[in-house]
């Protein structure tokens, strides 16, 4: 009897054992896969801006005056989609195969649309934003962790922190500067809206993603803007690969400037909206949606001469879907180039909403190369069904020349 109590006894313990032997070499197996993943070489990144909260689209989807709350999330439930899409036979990074994880979604402004009379607050267009942004995104990164969302301001969100020519109401409301900065720089005291200041309260920063640069800056490479941006890349080596996201394309607007003449005001009559720290600087006082910004330029070409390390530039500012070359005014830089449209003020796809895009950034590091493919979310308007369409697509290098 003993005997058999004790055999009994034996088998237990072995089965135990054996179970945990077992468990033990799933976990160990579950972490090795993880790790795999983990150690993927391709970063994935979600890049749209120009959300526009406040403002109607004409027509979306069989209704009319359609507000960007609900033009916004329906893209979100589209970009929700693209990690189980097939990706398009381009040659690019995972040409044909499965999307798979994306570890960052980017927005590069115009958060809320400026508060003219009758355009809601930007308290209200944020709260908007951080619903549709924060809550129905349902990405996960290569980590297993949910996308992080990377933010910069647009001019329209600085104007409603700093004031306009044009009446708004309230007259400023700097929400959304103020929740981005304390989102994207952390600082132990969070600011508040009376807290705020413009002129010291730039929301720039920046990452290091597996021996690549990713650089957030506020609205374009000014003069003041590059101080700090030196004294960032001082923190890289020389041969690391820097890719600029912000809001206005490489060329400006004038009109963005800081009116050059005493006492500097913004004005209906001369255009300007203050929104740099840099004076304009042409022959001409007057700004234009147009005007010449080449002066300015060369300060930003001199620059990425400094720095040929910088390999790509993503913006929004004047929208739609766009793969190009900077040259400067002076035809002596090459710089690799993205536009992305808007959801809400497309320059084509405002009118043809089968337009509507945003884009999707995939990075080699391993390779150092960057395949950007565009996202045609609205093809079938009136299909609840409907699939992401991959439209143009481009791979560059970011490799450093070492001459």
């Amino acid at each position: 009897m003993y005997y058999l109590d004790f055999m009994r006894r034996a088998e237990i313990s072995r089965f135990i054992i054996n179970f945990l032997i077992i468990g033990f070499v799933t976990i160990l197996c579950s972490q090795k896969s993880y790790g795999q993943t983990e150690k993927s070489s391709v970063i994935n990144m979600v890049f749209t801006s120009d959300a526009h909260y406040g403002i109607s689209r004409a027509k979306f989807r069989g209704d009319t005056n359609v507000i960007s709350h609900k033009v916004n999330a329906a893209m979100i439930s589209q970009i929700n989609t693209i990690p189980n899409l097939i990706l398009p036979a381009d040659g690019g990074i995972n040409s044909g195969k499965v999307a798979g994880n994306v570890d960052y979604v980017i927005q590069t402004g115009d958060i809320t649309n400026r508060m003219e009379i009758p355009i809601q607050s930007a308290a209200i267009s944020w709260g908007q934003f951080e619903a549709d942004y924060m809550h129905l995104i349902d990405l996960k990164g290569h980590n297993g962790r949910p996308a992080k969302l990377l933010l910069v301001p647009g001019n329209h969100d600085i104007s409603n922190a700093i004031g306009y020519a044009k009446p708004m109401k309230p007259l400023t409301d700097p929400t959304s500067m103020v929740k981005v900065y304390n989102m994207m720089l952390k600082p132990a005291k969070p600011l508040t809206n009376g807290s705020y200041d413009y002129a010291t309260d730039k929301i720039n920063y920046s990452y290091n993603v597996k021996g690549i640069h990713l650089m957030f800056i506020t609205l374009w490479p000014d003069s003041a803007e590059r101080i700090w941006m030196q004294k960032d890349l001082d923190t890289v080596a020389g041969n690391t690969p820097v890719i600029i996201f912000t809001h206005d394309q490489p060329t400006c607007e004038s009109k963005h400037f800081t009116n050059p003449v005493p006492p500097y005001n913004m004005t209906a009559e001369n255009k300007f909206e203050n929104l740099t720290a840099e004076h304009y600087k042409e022959a001409t006082i007057a700004a234009k949606d147009d005007g010449a910004t080449d002066i300015e330029q060369r300060g930003f070409v001199k620059f990425l001469k400094a720095h040929p390390n910088i390999k790509a530039y993503f913006h929004g500012n004047s929208n739609w879907n766009e793969f190009y070359v900077y040259r400067g005014p002076d035809k002596d830089v090459n710089l690799n180039v993205f536009r992305v449209d808007s959801p809400m003020k497309g320059k084509y796809s405002a009118k043809e909403e089968t337009l509507l895009s945003f884009q999707l950034i995939s990075l080699d590091p391993e390779t150092q190369t960057l395949t950007v493919r565009e996202c045609l979310w609205n093809t079938q308007p009136l299909d609840a069904t409907q699939k992401v369409v991959f439209g143009k697509s481009t791979t560059v290098s970011l490799k450093v020349s070492r001459e």
